[in-house]
């Protein structure tokens, strides 16, 4: 990772609607699992909007593999492969940053490394998020060994939202 980028980056305006003002029954904290593929993406627009109309903030997480596994795999360049996630990563920090400028939305981006089911629960966990939304998973061995969506559902500690 780069030493200039920080972990956490947060966007857009800071206020939040008072406790009983009305369309503030829904969710105050929507956190989102985003990796960079179709269904993230479309899973992050979900969130996105759903903040917007819920005066939510919006928490957007974003999960690299721990550097350690790919030096694992033989024939792996680690140096090529972590440059390819920090690529992702700041292409990730510029949608969230335009698109809490379009929005008026209060987002917060963190990126973390390790286990995504891991990360994602620890992250909710951290913001009190009153609901997770994550991208229905497109690798057919997650139908088999189970996906970050269906272990986070199975935890039952919040409302999972997967878009396919």
């Amino acid at each position: 990772m780069s030493t200039d980028a920080p972990e956490r980056e947060e966007y857009g305006p800071r206020t939040r609607p008072g406790p009983y003002e009305r369309g503030t029954d829904g969710p105050r904290v929507v956190l989102v699992g985003v990796d960079g593929t179709r269904t993230s993406e479309r899973a992050g627009w979900y969130a996105a909007g759903l903040a917007r109309r819920q005066g939510a903030a919006l928490v957007v997480v974003h999960v690299s593999p721990a550097p350690g596994l790919t030096t694992l795999v033989p024939g792996l360049d680690a140096g090529e492969v972590q440059r390819c996630h920090d690529e992702l990563t700041a292409e990730l920090r510029r949608e969230c940053r335009r698109g809490a400028e379009e929005l008026g939305l209060p987002v917060t981006f963190l990126r973390r490394r390790g286990d995504a089911y891991a990360e994602l629960r620890a992250a909710a966990d951290e913001f009190r998020a009153d609901l997770v939304v994550v991208g229905c998973s497109e690798q057919a061995g997650h139908r088999l060994v189970g996906s970050v969506a269906t272990r986070l559902v199975r935890a039952g500690r919040w409302p999972v939202v997967v878009v396919p």
